[in-house]
């Protein structure tokens, strides 16, 4: 689709970093996380289908999830792990093209599509351009566990039911080194997005 740029990479990479840069700079920026936070909603249909998967006490007495349960459960292996991306991509999927088509009524600006699991959920085939951002096992690990307040058995299963990095190297159109400063991090994704407006993509 026009100007829309997938961005990926492994958790606790740093796109983050590159997202809210490119969103200062006008673009509009479309969280694959927070689309799957609403796919796990109290009383979604999308949470209702996964209880049946992983099990009705992850949904608390209150009807929201109890996503550290989930997690626990859903990265044990990867059958496991192959199941939650099975129930959720699809509503994401639609979710994000609910999002762009929204975007689009009043603007035909930028869209970043920020998303980890960019490729295996087929999210790139919505877009023209994919930066992938990367960092080292030993960086992530340390981002992982001070972000979501994880031990580091918690975060490393998270790691372990994701690709290596050259699984979004390999696709991407372009790469961040997410584990530079933050500065140079910032100062290279607006460099991209810079490069790509004058170009027209």
């Amino acid at each position: 689709m026009h100007n829309i740029i997938g961005l990926t990479g492994p958790t606790g990479a740093g796109k983050s970093t590159a997202a809210d840069t490119m969103k200062e700079l006008g673009c509009y920026v479309i969280d694959a996380d927070k689309v799957a936070r609403e796919a796990l909603a109290k009383d979604s249909d999308c949470l209702k289908m996964l209880a049946k998967s992983f099990g009705y006490d992850i949904i608390d007495s209150e009807g929201c999830c109890r996503r550290k349960l989930l997690a626990q459960r859903a990265f044990a292996d990867a059958g496991k792990t192959e199941m939650l991306n099975k129930i959720t991509h699809p509503w994401i999927i639609r979710r994000i093209e609910e999002y762009i088509t929204l975007y689009r009524q009043h603007s035909d600006g930028w869209i970043v599509i920020d998303a980890p699991l960019l490729y295996e959920s087929g999210g790139d085939a919505l877009c023209e351009k994919v930066i992938a951002v990367t960092a080292p096992h030993a960086v992530r690990l340390e981002r992982i566990m001070q972000r979501d307040s994880l031990t580091e058995k918690e975060a490393l299963l998270r790691m372990k039911a994701q690709k290596d990095s050259t699984f979004y190297t390999a696709k991407a159109d372009v790469v961040i080194d997410g584990a530079r400063p933050l500065e140079e991090v910032r100062k290279t994704a607006a460099d991209i997005l810079r490069q790509w407006e004058h170009k027209e993509v």
